[in-house]
């Protein structure tokens, strides 16, 4: 698993799925990406990380980034992408993709997508973040 990287993020090419969303969407849409992903090639483990990855990401965009958020879906070559972006205030200066103490209530969402696919790319400041998640298919 490589360490995640922060950098700005290139566009992705044709989306397989995009699609804005809000706390009410979240159910639905994760079950869009499942679909999607295993069109596309994942099974079985793989898609199973992916999609609690991106889970994890769409969620802490609704908790922490506005209300809202971006998922932007593709595939290049072997791998499949998945881009989750928000409008809130950015990750805290000096942020750390690390496991939470045991008797923290949250703080484990960003370590768990991380720890869930190939790479994970951060791109993130005060007008909002965008995170990157990939996986080989």
């Amino acid at each position: 698993m490589s360490e995640p990287t922060t950098r700005g993020a290139d566009h992705p090419p044709a989306d397989l799925l995009t699609r804005q969303f809000t706390l009410d969407g979240l159910v639905a849409l994760r079950h869009d990406l499942e679909r999607c992903a295993a069109r596309h090639g994942l099974a079985g483990l793989e898609l199973y990380r992916f999609v609690v990855a991106v889970n994890e990401l769409t969620t802490n965009a609704v908790r922490h980034g506005g209300g809202s958020g971006h998922l932007a879906l593709w595939r290049t070559g072997g791998r499949l992408h998945c881009r989750v972006s928000d409008r809130g205030t950015g990750l805290p200066a000096g942020h750390r993709l690390q496991m939470p103490p045991p008797d923290a209530i949250g703080g484990r969402g960003l370590w768990l997508a991380r720890h869930s696919v190939d790479r994970l790319t951060i791109d993130s400041d005060d007008r909002g973040t965008s995170i990157t998640v990939s996986t080989r298919v």
